[in-house]
């Protein structure tokens, strides 16, 4: 089996300052430890790019290259993947959101459930109750990993 993590539990394990930051830190050095197989997808590497560098959203952001190097030392673990969309993507979308209305953030949200069920992932870490609208994949909440 395999499991992802949503943006927020990078972002939040880069931010020492987020009341989200320990459970946050303990599930990635529990997850970087291996050996279950992590697939990350891209929307979700280039939100965390995004917004900590963003001295909009960080009071102090991190360096292009403080993120670059947090996203490498990740993605360069034998058993982190780093994937996205294959043949038939859109199929896959449209029916991750069958019968949801998505708008707004919940675009990027399909569209990570839609990269999981395309992959086989069943589990996302996430501190985004908005994943539990979608049927067929474990939500997890990092404050619940021990």
């Amino acid at each position: 089996m395999s499991t992802t993590v949503d943006a927020n539990v990078l972002i939040y394990a880069s931010d020492a300052g987020s009341p989200h930051h320990d459970d946050s830190r303990r599930l990635l050095d529990a997850l970087a430890a291996g050996p279950e197989l992590i697939r990350l997808f891209w929307p979700v590497v280039m939100a965390y790019l995004r917004i900590t560098t963003h001295a909009s959203v960080f009071s102090t952001p991190l360096t292009p290259s403080e993120a670059e190097a947090n996203v490498g030392a990740l993605t360069e673990l034998p058993h982190v993947k780093v994937i996205g969309e294959g043949d038939g993507f859109w199929n896959v979308y449209k029916d991750a959101r069958s019968g949801i209305v998505v708008r707004g953030n919940l675009v990027t949200d399909a569209h990570i459930v839609a990269l999981m069920r395309q992959h086989g992932v069943k589990e996302i870490w996430t501190k985004d109750r908005d994943f539990a609208k979608f049927p067929g994949i474990k939500v997890r909440d990092p404050a619940t990993f021990r």
